[in-house]
């Protein structure tokens, strides 16, 4: 073997050697299949861009929100730099990778056949994980809808890249009917909640208020001999309970199970239907913090004490005949947009997994970065609907096929604006704004080593991709010098050029609105005009160097 082609093998052992080195020794190990679109942001930054015409503007006292075309790696990119620990909940609905070429790894369908089918999933869950995982508040909570293609390898993958999080999976019942396989037919898939370690994210479940049982006990330690301290009177006046007496002396014995005073109050007693002497559900030291339940109810003449059912544990196995995926996805969706759409999770099923983090949080912000069919934003304004909150959500998905535009969009804008169900019956639609951005790139060369013409590019092209992260929407100026962009009572200005000659003149500008400004002014390096140009109403940011290590950081990842 000629010495040149020796050294090389040496050399290539030498590297293999060291990388089976640092490879995990235990845990979940694959073939990490590199993606086209992740090598190419060495090169390239994602900015956005906002499409005209498709904006939906109700109000400026309805929340801003967003749907972003392009790559979801792009999309998440561009997150981490405009709405990075801002996110309450990112709920995904990723491929479930069941080989029917239903997603693409480097352009390419992925199909049963590929031997590398797994390893090309676990690269781009992984991938866009690692992204994701920054956006999320220190209480926030990410699910993923999942089935058992790929749930065993997901689990152990968030293990390794979350490990301060607890998984739990939910099994979901959204196929009553039955997917039929080989030897069973498959009624379920899963949602995986990961939760920060020692977090208490979920909202307890409240039950119905009209399903009523009584509080006197029966059965086993029931009567009043059993537990004597639980045998008190509960008063009632105008049908209403008034307030609780104390336990009487063990020779007392009531004469009936209502006793009329002349307060006008009915003393109630736990007495049955035979006259046994009986007992409440609880004991003196408990019944006020139980008060809110307790109702009177009147039946042949007589009161009884009854308790509205209490708030419970959501449990991990889910049956509800509203998670049926069929009536309550895809037909919604074919109902809402005239076009059909595979596999869309039912809207009770993602109002319900989201409703247990951000029910208890009005101003909550939502993510989805597979959004397919929009059910996420419908679902979020339709929690929207029914407490009057203020969330907001981010939808991010690419346009095969003309998703983006004729599905996820078409269906936010309708659920917004409203529209006509199955009988042809008006649905009143959901007050919000929403504003369609797509994922543009600049070609900056090499990230580690950034030239000044491509700052200046960036500088110029970042506008509408700061105003998103200000939530000043609405471009009202633009010129070689500057850009302004207005919101609820707030604006943000960018000023390009490294010359300072019109910057006085920008920045009496936006004194003279009295409102508070985000003002972005173009420099080389970072914090070089913040105590300069600071004041009352106006902070300033640098641009383009704070966007630029976003990028970078995201690439040593």
């Amino acid at each position: 073997m000629p010495e040149k082609d020796l050294q090389k093998e040496i050399t290539d052992l030498k590297a293999e050697v060291k990388r089976l080195k640092k490879s995990r020794q235990y845990g979940l190990v694959w073939e990490h299949k590199p993606e086209d679109i992740v090598l190419e942001s060495n090169e390239n930054v994602p900015i956005l861009k906002e499409v005209k015409g498709k904006k939906v503007f109700i109000d400026g006292s309805v929340p801003n929100n967003f749907l972003i075309e392009g790559d979801n790696y792009h999309a998440l990119a561009v997150l981490n730099y405009t709405h990075r620990r801002q996110f309450d909940v990112v709920y995904i609905d990723p491929p479930y990778n069941t080989g029917a070429r239903d997603w693409k790894y480097n352009n390419d369908f992925v199909d049963i056949n590929d031997e590398y089918r797994h390893s090309k999933w676990l690269s781009l869950m992984a991938n866009r994980l690692v992204l994701a995982k920054n956006l999320l508040k220190e209480d926030g909570v990410l699910v993923i809808a999942i089935d058992d293609n790929e749930v065993h390898h997901l689990r152990v993958l968030l293990e390794q890249l979350m490990p301060s999080y607890d998984v739990t999976s939910i099994t979901l019942v959204h196929n009553p009917r039955g997917n039929i396989t080989n030897n069973f037919a498959r009624t379920h898939e899963y949602a995986l909640f990961v939760i920060p370690k020692g977090l208490s994210a979920i909202s307890r479940t409240k039950k119905d208020n009209s399903v009523l049982r009584k509080m006197r006990r029966w059965g086993h330690n029931s009567t009043r001999t059993a537990r004597p301290t639980m045998f008190y009177p509960v008063y009632v006046k105008d049908g209403k309970i008034s307030r609780i007496g104390e336990a009487p002396a063990k020779d007392f014995h009531p004469k009936s199970k209502n006793i009329k005073l002349a307060t006008g109050e009915i003393e109630v007693w736990p007495i049955d239907q035979d006259g046994v002497e009986r007992r409440w559900n609880f004991g003196l030291d408990r019944v006020n913090d139980e008060l809110e339940r307790m109702v009177a109810v009147e039946a042949k003449g007589e009161f009884d004490i009854f308790l509205t059912q209490e708030d419970t544990t959501t449990k991990t196995v889910w049956t509800e005949t509203d998670l049926e995926a069929g009536r309550h996805g895809a037909t919604l969706v074919k109902t809402i947009t005239g076009k059909d759409f595979p596999f869309p999770k039912s809207i009770h099923t993602v109002r319900k997994c989201l409703e247990l983090i951000i029910g208890n949080r009005p101003n909550a912000k939502v993510l989805d970065y597979f959004a397919g069919s929009g059910t996420t934003g419908h679902a979020v304004l339709e929690i929207n609907k029914i407490d009057g909150g203020n969330r907001q959500f981010v939808l991010c998905t690419n346009n095969e096929s003309n998703i983006c535009e004729e599905i996820t969009y078409e269906r936010v804008k309708r659920v917004i604006k409203g529209y006509k169900n199955g009988k042809d019956e008006k649905v009143v639609g959901i007050p919000a704004n929403f504003a369609y951005y797509k994922t543009d790139l600049i070609n900056v060369g090499l990230l580690k080593k950034i030239s000044d013409d491509a700052k200046v590019k960036v500088t110029y092209q970042a506008g509408e991709m700061i105003a998103v992260r200000e939530d000043t929407l609405n471009e009202v100026e633009k010129n070689d010098w500057w850009q302004i962009f207005e919101g609820r009572e707030r604006m943000t200005a960018i000023y390009f050029k490294e010359d300072k000659t019109k910057l006085a003149e920008l920045i009496a500008k936006l004194e003279k609105k009295g409102q508070p400004v985000a003002l972005y002014v173009f420099s080389w390096g970072k914090n070089e005009y913040k105590g300069e140009y600071s004041s009352a109403n106006i902070r300033v940011e640098d641009i383009p160097e704070p966007i630029l290590e976003v990028y970078k950081e995201l690439n040593r990842l």
